[in-house]
């Protein structure tokens, strides 16, 4: 299962989502942001590798839909409502993604 997830400037939300997952046996995670500065930009080639595609926010998938709309079709797309107001570290977070995003993962 490739799991994508994408916050704005891949630093905090996707990484830490990518961290969790990547622990899961047969899960490739990968984390991406929507900004042009981000610390790995999101790219079509990123997305058509993707089984299940997840952003963060609404706002990642209207800039995600705006940009790589071709390349989303058929791809199962999630918006995940987790907020930038938690930090990295913060076990809220991972505790919300823990609760969240396991029921995209086939097994």
């Amino acid at each position: 299962m490739r799991l994508r997830f994408v916050c704005s400037e891949n630093q905090l939300r996707s990484p830490t989502a990518e961290a969790v997952f990547s622990e899961y046996e047969g899960v490739e995670a990968i984390g991406a942001g929507t900004n042009h500065d981000a610390d790995t930009p999101l790219s079509g080639d990123l997305i058509e590798r993707a089984d299940v595609f997840l952003v963060m926010e609404k706002l990642h998938r209207d800039k995600t839909a705006r940009k790589y709309g071709a390349v989303l079709a058929g791809k199962r797309f999630v918006t995940l409502d987790i907020p930038d107001t938690i930090d990295c570290v913060d076990p809220k977070r991972v505790r919300l993604l823990e609760t969240k995003v396991p029921k995209y993962i086939c097994r």
